[in-house]
This record gives structure tokens, sequence and C-alpha cells, in this order.
């Protein structure tokens, strides 16, 4: 019995790769055991033409393309979420629309969950050839960092790019959290899960809306949502840091009683007191950053809002 799957497609500001997008995966098609494709595609209130080009090919094929376009942009994370909402296949594919991910690659995710019993088969990428890099050497530090304070491990170079079963989609669609990290929950609701590699691709048309500063807020937010260590961190600078002062004072005072005289140095205390005070900025950053995100969650504002839809 031939089965949907939903293939899931962010889009921002990406009319020249739209068309070649599903050119692609209609090009790939008869490769997934005679299954159907459902696309939805999540028009992330790009300023371009995007939805223009969505709306054409929806036109073209209406049984099978459907957009969903959201009242302005809320990100990536939104977008994905409203996709697998709104998804109704019995595998649900994850994909960029740039091509960067290979469609051909779906044939053999389809085999790993038949055949092989996969609940997931997602993708990673083996290197990153083509970026520029500072941003593949605080990529690789970001994995790093997060494998060794997290307890949901994220492979290195792993891609929001895989194809699921209904049941794990619906079991992420459960966390309805208002700071996502997909990566992050793709992991944690954990499941049969096998990775295929591929080499890095550029992009088909048009520029990357991902720039450096956008990257680090994200990898910020995947720490911070899935590990309490900063905070941590936090608390062993503010104690090493006391310490540290409690030893001065010690000597200072054993210093006067000793040889008398006042201490000289007034620079190396306006040094420490900067110092003292830079630690104390740090760390009520970093508790400040858990506060913003428990005051969004308290808030229960949507993850997006659609403006229209088809």
């Amino acid at each position: 019995m031939n089965k949907l799957i939903s293939l899931v497609v962010p889009c921002y500001n990406e009319q020249e790769t739209v068309p070649l997008f599903y050119k692609a995966l209609e090009g790939v098609k008869t490769q997934l055991r005679g299954n159907e494709l459902e696309y939805i595609f999540i028009d992330d209130g790009s300023r371009d033409d995007t939805l223009k080009e969505l709306k054409e090919l929806q036109q073209r094929d209406p049984e099978h393309v459907h957009y969903v376009s959201f009242s302005r942009n809320f990100g990536k994370e939104s977008a994905l979420y409203a996709g697998l909402s709104y998804s109704t296949g019995d595998y649900i594919a994850v994909l960029d629309v740039d091509l960067q991910d290979p469609p051909e690659q779906l044939a053999e995710m389809l085999a790993g969950i038949e055949d092989e019993g996969y609940d997931v088969v997602g993708t990673r990428r083996t290197d990153r050839s083509g970026e520029p890099p500072i941003r593949s050497f605080f990529s690789n530090m970001f994995y790093k960092i997060i494998n060794k304070i997290s307890n949901t491990p994220i492979l290195d170079g792993v891609r929001d790019y895989r194809l699921m079963t209904r049941q794990v989609v619906d079991s992420i669609l459960k966390l309805s959290e208002y700071n996502r990290f997909s990566k992050g929950l793709f992991s944690w609701v954990g499941f049969k899960t096998k990775y295929l590699e591929y080499q890095n691709r550029d992009r088909v048309a048009g520029n990357t809306s991902w720039s450096f500063w956008k990257l680090f807020k994200y990898s910020l937010d995947g720490i911070v949502n899935f590990s309490d260590a900063p905070l941590s961190i936090a608390s062993f600078v503010g104690f090493f840091s006391f310490m540290g002062s409690g030893a001065a004072m010690i000597f200072i005072i054993i210093r006067k009683l000793v040889y008398g005289g006042s201490v000289d140095g007034w620079a190396s205390i306006v040094t420490l007191v900067l110092l003292v005070g830079g630690m104390q900025l740090f760390c009520l950053g970093i508790v400040g950053k858990y506060i913003a995100n428990i005051y969004l969650e308290a808030k229960h504002r949507p993850v997006y809002i659609v403006r229209e839809k088809k």
C-alpha cells in the first residue's frame, strides 16, 4: 500500500530556489517506491516574491502543493514547527529549499525506515567546504561544547534534513515550547535513528539569510535550551571570586599588622574592582538569558501567526 511523504520546506526570501526545488524533488519521485509526495511550504514572512512563486506552484499542482504564509518573519524554528503541524503524511521529511540537502538521499532514507526498521533517518555533513573558516571554527566549537555540557547528544555536522515516521513527529509536536532548538528536540525525543553522510553543497541560487551573528545567537539558544551548565559556571565564577577576595583581604590585614603603613597601588585596586565587576555582569548576563527564556515561555504567545494558507 502506497504511503504519503510530507515534505516540510521553510522558505525565507527564496523566490529563485522554489521552482528549482520542486523540479528536483519531482525528479526523484520515481525512486520513492510509488509513495506520493505532499509539499508543505512555509513562507516565513518573505520580503521578495517567494509567496507569489508558491501560489503559482500550488495552482499548477493543487493536489500535492500546499503553503502556509506567516504574518511576519518568525524564524526557521517556528517555520519547522508549523510545517510539522500541518503535515499529514505517514512519513515526514524536513529539508531546505536551497537544495543544499540532497533530494536523492530520500530514497535511501525511505529504505532505512521501511527495510531496516529505523524511526528516523537523518543526515550529517562530513566537511564544511565553501564556508568561511571563522564560521567553520565556531560551528565545530559549538558541537564540542554542547556535547560536553548537555545530556542530549547532537552530532557534529548534523542537519535538520531527515525523514521521520508519524510517531516521531507527533512526539515532537507535543514539545510546544516557545524557545525551540530543533536539532536538540529531534535528538531529545529519542527513537531509533540512523545518519547518512554527505559532502557539503552550495546553494543552487540566491543568498543565505544566516549571518554569522544569527548563527551565534542560534548556538547560544541551543546551549541555554539544553543545558544548565552556564548557570553552574556563573556559580563557580562567583565562588572563586569570593574566595580570592577573602584570601586577598587576609593578606592585606597580615601585611598591615607585620609591616605597618598603608598599602600602595590604587591602580591595582581599580583593576581588581573592574575585574570583579566584569565577572558579576558576566554572571548576571547568564542568569538573565535563562530568565528571559522563562519570561517568554510564561507569556504563552503562539510560536507563529498564519496570514494565509492553502
